[in-house]
């Protein structure tokens, strides 16, 4: 079949080649365009500052969505465009929470932050937890029971033989 070809095989093109794009297309694969934390921080309070934008988060915090979510998807969006790196995103991850729940406490809006504990939840989910060990547990004893009796005795002249073997 690639007997009679005149091009060697190796300059074909990969599978799913056409489906990406060269290195250094895309926005965040570039030099970040801020690359310190107050640049960014200005950046995102500029952004914040707008009214669609204050609009489009009140309507997300009335909702109950977390704030951790909503400052998250707005750090990740500047990666994504090229505005900042990843670690200098997470960096400014708190100050984009803190200005988020500024303009919320500004507005009277209860909101939920995203990083508060439910203990009763917690607990619940471990006494769940403890439950379905003691049905397990109940079970592989059960199970032990009826092996055990299943096992033929051992000749006592056999001794049992291998690494793991028990001695008797």
């Amino acid at each position: 079949m690639y007997e009679n070809r005149q091009e060697p095989v190796f300059d074909m093109p990969i599978p799913g080649m056409g489906m990406t794009h060269e290195v250094g297309a895309r926005p965040w694969q570039q030099p970040a365009q801020y690359t310190e934390i107050d640049d960014v921080t200005q950046f995102y309070l500029a952004k914040i500052e707008d009214e669609a934008f204050n609009d489009n988060v009140l309507n997300l915090l009335e909702t109950k969505m977390p704030v951790t979510m909503i400052a998250n998807a707005m750090q990740t969006t500047g990666v994504m465009n090229g505005v900042h790196t990843i670690d200098v995103g997470m960096l400014t991850l708190p100050i984009i929470m803190e200005m988020i729940m500024f303009l919320a406490d500004s507005e009277g809006i209860d909101y939920v932050s995203g990083t508060e504990r439910d203990i009763d939840s917690e607990v619940m989910d471990t006494s769940i937890e403890l439950a379905v060990d003691k049905v397990a547990d109940d079970n592989d004893m059960m199970n032990e029971e009826n092996t055990i009796e299943e096992n033929e005795p051992m000749v006592e002249n056999e001794m049992p033989t291998g690494l793991m073997a028990r001695r008797v």
